[in-house]
């Protein structure tokens, strides 16, 4: 494994300690639609074979044939109560039919009398109808107005933009009025006030595109969202924001950074309200959140649950390379296309990026590609960082400690590779490792107080800290165990 401070990502070549530039994404092409399509999604590779497979990124829904026009009616209700298979969705319950009680209180029996005649009424015999041909008549008239006034209304509902799906069907609710008027810690509350701070990207480049979210981060026009959701653009394409409102505005790329999955676009022209921020070092495991953004184009989607874990070493990876993610693990239902969207308390403050999303391994893409309900978002506190670095410089710092690691041990701990690495020191001689004494072969068993169990989850941890952070290793050379203290240093870029 290469320098896990390193700009290059795990499980490339690791052969210099300048790793390469970030290839370019113009020629990865996108087989999706330009406007709402999203590719498939990107398995995580894990190199701890228990957490193999650990999770996708979240720009890519599966693979459609499906009608996009309205779906099928379900079939005949019958007593058949067997659950649906796992992971299968249910179609939604357009035109289900209804089913009223029986006609009469007991069956079998016939219906109930009606109230007796009046005896002092005469009888004047049957009375003649109107006839087959009248009958028929009223119907056809009345089947001709029914056309007339049911065609008039729905051509109006067309034309008013009142009737249809997509864009002119919904818009997102606003802080105000009697829809809304909930308690202020309330999830509808809370969404109602996020909602026009949150966008919908949409990137083409070539023939094809992909679908993410994003949110505002100033008022200066910056928009965060995932590297993943922006990269094909980078080397020549075009991005689109689009509002709650429906409003589309052309973005540009501030900055971005592969290793933790992070970009900034700006707009301008636009006055926009930013979300606040708050510090994911202060949430805990069960706390309540609200997941925002476009899953699978559906824009101003909003969905809730917990924390469900904290400092989950998350690596997923693509073409273009790796990112190290100490995430916020949750049960809010995330899907392809959350991808940059915000995860908020229940404060209405954001405490993460929603990022990826896991999957049971061994299944392949085309067998799962939406929520399980295991997501990972990126944590605020380095959200906040790394953003205003890209916004600053375009570029991010990362902190390095500056070894190569050994991809072959299995043991416990995390260990120095023994020897050179095509050609390069195992152990930087000008870097942090060095300098507090680690050698090559070291076994490195925890890094401040956390015990590394795998080469990425080292990695994670690095990079979850600061350019200058002193921080404490274990280390075991041989027999024996003993502490290290050293300052991160910067990367090379």
């Amino acid at each position: 494994m290469t320098d896990p401070t390193s700009e290059e990502p795990a499980g490339q070549d690791a052969g210099s300690w300048e790793p390469p530039t970030e290839p370019s994404a113009a020629s990865e092409p996108s087989a999706a639609s330009a406007e709402a399509a999203v590719t498939e999604p990107i398995a995580l590779e894990q190199a701890d074979p228990a957490g193999a497979g650990l999770g996708w990124f979240l720009d890519h829904p599966p693979d459609s044939t499906a009608d996009p026009g309205l779906p099928a009616a379900p079939p005949a209700r019958t007593s058949d109560t067997s659950p649906l298979p796992v992971g299968a969705f249910a179609a939604p319950a357009y035109g289900a039919p209804a089913y009223g009680p029986p006609a009469y209180d007991t069956p079998g029996q016939p219906p109930p009398a009606g109230p007796a005649a009046d005896p002092g009424r005469p009888s004047h015999g049957p009375r003649r109808g109107p006839g087959w041909w009248s009958v028929v008549g009223v119907a056809a008239v009345v089947a001709v107005l029914a056309g007339l006034v049911g065609g008039g209304l729905g051509a109006y509902l067309a034309n008013s933009g009142r009737l249809g799906f997509g864009r002119t069907a919904y818009e997102a609710p606003t802080p105000t009025g009697g829809a809304v008027a909930r308690p202020p810690d309330s999830i509808a509350s809370i969404a109602a006030s996020a909602l026009p701070s949150v966008v919908t990207i949409q990137v083409t480049a070539g023939s094809g595109g992909d679908t993410g979210s994003g949110w505002v981060f100033d008022d200066q026009g910056h928009i965060v969202t995932n590297n993943h959701v922006v990269e094909a653009a980078a080397g020549g394409g075009k991005i689109v924001v689009q509002l709650s409102s429906g409003k589309k505005v052309d973005a540009t790329i501030v900055g971005r950074d592969l290793s933790y999955d992070l970009a900034v676009l700006k707009v301008t022209g636009l006055t926009l309200r930013p979300l606040p921020i708050g510090r994911s070092a202060d949430v805990a495991v069960g706390d309540g959140v609200i997941a925002v953004g476009a899953p699978l184009g559906l824009e101003s989607t909003v969905t809730s649950g917990i924390i469900s874990a904290l400092n989950r070493p998350v690596s997923p990876g693509g073409a273009s390379g790796q990112s190290f993610i100490n995430a916020i693990q949750t049960d809010a239902a995330i899907n392809p296309g959350n991808s940059g969207g915000p995860l908020l308390d229940m404060q209405g403050r954001v405490i993460g990026v929603n990022s990826a999303i896991a999957r049971i391994p061994g299944a392949d893409l085309s067998s799962q590609s939406g929520n399980i309900g295991v997501g990972f978002a990126i944590p605020s506190d380095q959200v906040d960082k790394t953003v205003e670095q890209l916004i600053r410089t375009g570029k991010a710092q990362h902190p390095v400690i500056g070894v190569y690691l050994d991809q072959t041990y299995s043991g416990e701990g995390v260990k120095i590779a023994s020897g050179p690495v095509d050609g390069k020191p195992a152990v930087d001689p000008a870097g942090p490792a060095a300098a507090a004494g680690l050698q090559a072969g070291d076994v490195i068993l925890s890094f401040e107080g956390r015990p590394m169990t795998t080469d990425d989850e080292l990695v994670v941890a690095i990079r979850a800290k600061s350019v200058g952070d002193e921080v404490t290793l274990k280390v075991r050379r041989g027999t024996r165990e003993f502490d290290v203290r050293m300052m991160l240093k910067a990367g090379s870029q």
